[in-house]
């Protein structure tokens, strides 16, 4: 399947200056050309060794751009990350322990401590010393 591109001419401007003007990401602006010389009916393998990618990016950038348009063919699409383990809730409660008094025998609490204590709880039977470090550094919480 091939998927022909044809830009009009306000989006030959816009990619024209879009290429020559201001600060962009690389990866943008390879995006740009594609459509460019796409556009100017070149084909795919001819792009893909122009602009240095794969002839699979130039297909897809060209579908991209026909499916959901050009700002969407230039920019990234965001991403999802890494779900957070960790919710407030179980931030909340790693705090209020640390809080709370030592166990019997200690001044204070130690990271250890409050890993070993939290792992009877239900819920943070998976939890370390640093997801306990992250969570009172990014409260400010000393157990010094």
């Amino acid at each position: 399947m091939t998927v022909e591109i044809e830009l009009d001419e306000e989006e030959r401007n816009f990619l024209d200056d879009f290429v020559k003007k201001g600060t962009k990401k690389a990866r943008e602006i390879t995006r740009a050309n594609v459509l460019r010389l796409a556009d100017m009916g070149r084909p795919v393998t001819d792009i893909a060794e122009l602009v240095g990618v794969h002839r699979k990016t130039v297909w897809e950038i060209k579908k991209r751009y026909q499916e959901e348009g050009l700002e969407s063919a230039l920019k990234d699409k965001p991403s999802p990350g890494h779900p957070k383990k960790w919710t407030e809730e179980h931030e909340a409660e790693i705090i209020a322990t640390a809080c709370s008094s030592p166990p019997e025998g200690r001044k204070r609490w130690t990271i250890r401590l409050l890993r070993d204590e939290l792992q009877k709880k239900s819920g943070f039977e998976d939890i370390n010393r640093e997801t306990i470090r992250l969570v009172l550094k990014k409260t400010k919480l000393s157990l010094g």
